[in-house]
């Protein structure tokens, strides 16, 4: 086992942090190709409306440059480049190349064209310059980030001053009895629907251990505000099983 150092969390397990990357990347290859219908079962279609509250919170407007990380099948990027116009840019990058194939492929489909560009990202290390955008979103891929610190600070660095970060993630259920409920879904009756659907129970598994490790909202926002970020908020949802966390570079 790697030193402590030199580990980190993959779900409950210790995994070297060199490694961490690649297994992220095995998970969403697995679930590539059912990622949107396990998204409406898992959250009973309310993931949409976690979304659209994050966009309208977003503040997008014409003209303006936007980064999406972790953009999965595009949800955000796709209301985005409708936002931002073709003066506009919206960069959809993930660190899986099968998501964002899939991703692509979606927005290709819906008739995306030149305000939208695709890149292979990993949130720690961004490939643009820096104070050159408006905003930078990631929704539901925090969590999978191996150093959410220097994500943070690349996320800051990129911005221009007056810009802003966005972060939509799982987060802790702010009161007791729901949090029971939600372990109870979460490590039983979650797992199952992965093996039904996406012939992957493992992979869901790690799903829900990785939420119970990510920052609860307190925290999250105190990383933010180290990195850098000032007038930080955050706002629960569902019961807090949601957080979207916003942060301003001054």
């Amino acid at each position: 086992m790697a030193d402590k150092e030199q580990s980190t969390h993959f779900g409950f397990s210790t995994v070297g942090t060199d490694e961490k990357a690649g297994m992220v990347r095995g998970v969403f290859d697995s679930v590539a190709s059912k990622y949107d219908v396990m998204n409406d079962l898992m959250s009973l279609g309310v993931h949409r409306l976690w979304k659209r509250f994050a966009v309208e919170l977003a503040g997008v407007k014409r003209g303006q440059r936007v980064l999406d990380l972790a953009s999965g099948t595009g949800d955000l990027a796709d209301r985005f480049a409708d936002l931002v116009g073709p003066e506009g840019l919206v960069l959809m990058t993930d660190i899986n190349a099968a998501m964002l194939g899939v991703g692509r492929d979606r927005m290709v489909d819906r008739g995306h064209a030149g305000n939208l560009s695709y890149a292979q990202v990993n949130a720690e290390s961004l490939p643009v310059a820096d104070d050159s955008l408006d905003l930078i979103s990631i929704a539901f891929g925090l969590r999978n980030v191996t150093d959410k610190a220097k994500a943070l600070s690349a996320m800051h660095q990129a911005l221009k001053p007056g810009g802003r970060a966005l972060i939509l993630e799982f987060s802790k259920p702010l009161n007791k009895p729901l949090e029971k409920v939600y372990d109870l879904y979460s490590f039983k009756l979650l797992p199952k629907m992965g093996e039904l659907v996406a012939k992957d129970a493992e992979s869901y598994r790690y799903l829900a251990e990785s939420i119970r490790m990510h920052p609860d909202q307190e925290t999250l926002k105190g990383m933010m505000e180290e990195a850098g970020f000032e007038r930080c908020d955050v706002h629960n949802l569902t019961g807090g099983i949601v957080a979207v966390h916003r942060g301003f570079k001054i």
